[in-house]
């Protein structure tokens, strides 16, 4: 097991009145920035060059910015002692798990990060630590999985790395064993998916039912798990494709495969007689990963979920950090945040609202690993 940083030796000698919130300039970014910004913090982008452009333009948002060739150089060391300068508070999002790696958040980069660095690396679906263990362990209704595609039995969404877009998913969908070589080596021949990759895929039955990315906050100051937002995918080229009669859908899927590449994020809501489950659920989860991966979930995290036609919730996917739907409620906030606080406020506002409150209460330890 690997040595774990200490929270109090990464925020030694950092100035607190000057405590500055800072992220890769990517993903859900400005939404930080934004929710950041109306709690009075400044804020640090960390830029990719040629991707800077955004974070430049908007300017009331973006204190300083940062432009490294690659997102991951943020981990050198003369990066981290300008992060410790600073005094950066780093929040993280998809973007700096994928492109600085787990292994490097976990044992190199010595700035402190809101939230639980070490559950990053559960939102892949190999490997020991998955978060079908955390589902599992949660009593959490999942997908059923299947080691081989030979013993594949009814219809399957495949989840495996796309072949170009590495940060991307290659999925696809198959009604049955036969059906999966079948459209599996046409992917590979189109270029979709490399043959190589198949070691990495996870097989899930395909649930069907109505999509939703259920939006959590565990508040450590106040101790609750708080429910703020829903919201839905946008994915190309099934958001063309679906917005096409249905004859012209079979006519195009002669020559195109669909692509479930994520490009944005519509609000939601769900009816009311709902919400208990999601509580529910949203408890589990959090309980459950304190078990797993101590200390838990800190801050946001977003299940992925299924609601079949029996009203079952089956959760297919997990987020654990700020999630990239979450910014379609910057700077007007989101739906049921008002239940809580009396005004709407987004995600990016919900966390520098939570470090603004553990500065005050003295319990910013209990936030950073």
């Amino acid at each position: 097991m690997s040595i774990r940083f200490d929270p109090r030796e990464l925020l030694e000698g950092y100035d607190l009145e000057r405590l500055t919130i800072a992220a890769v300039a990517s993903h859900s970014a400005l939404d930080v920035f934004d929710g950041a910004k109306d709690e009075g913090f400044p804020t640090l982008a960390i830029c990719q060059r040629g991707r800077e452009k955004p974070y430049l333009r908007f300017r009331r948002v973006v204190d300083e910015a940062i432009v490294l060739d690659r997102f991951s150089q943020v981990a050198l060391p003369e990066n981290v002692e300008l992060l410790r300068r600073r005094n950066a508070l780093l929040v993280p999002n998809r973007s700096f798990a994928v492109y600085v790696g787990y292994d490097v958040i976990e044992e190199r980069f010595r700035v402190p990060i809101y939230g639980n660095r070490y559950l990053l690396r559960y939102e892949e679906r190999t490997g020991e630590k998955n978060y079908y263990k955390l589902l599992d362990e949660a009593g959490v209704r999942r997908p059923r999985t299947f080691e081989s595609p030979d013993d594949i039995d009814r219809p399957v969404i495949v989840k495996m790395p796309h072949a170009r877009k590495r940060v991307e998913r290659g999925f696809f969908i198959a009604a049955d064993r036969d059906g999966f070589w079948r459209t599996f080596r046409r992917l590979v021949r189109d270029g979709v998916v490399r043959e190589e990759d198949l070691a990495q895929a996870s097989i899930e039955e395909l649930v069907v039912g109505a999509h939703f990315n259920v939006n959590y906050f565990h508040s450590i100051a106040r101790g609750e798990v708080e429910l703020l937002s829903i919201d839905r995918r946008i994915q190309t080229n099934l958001d063309g494709l679906l917005r096409m009669p249905a004859d012209a859908q079979l006519e195009v899927l002669k020559y195109v495969d669909v692509e479930y590449v994520e490009i944005g994020h519509e609000p939601a809501t769900i009816r009311e007689s709902m919400l208990s489950k999601l509580f529910e659920i949203g408890d589990a989860f959090v309980e459950a990963a304190k078990r797993v991966e101590p200390p838990g979930v800190i801050g946001p995290f977003t299940l992925q979920l299924m609601v079949t036609p029996d009203l079952d919730v089956v959760v297919f996917d997990v987020a654990l950090r700020i999630g990239g739907g979450t910014n379609a409620y910057m700077g007007v906030g989101s739906q049921y945040s008002k239940l809580y606080f009396g005004r709407p406020i987004s995600m990016g506002r919900r966390i520098a609202m939570e470090i603004r409150e553990c500065l005050e209460k003295g319990c910013l330890e209990e936030v950073v690993t």
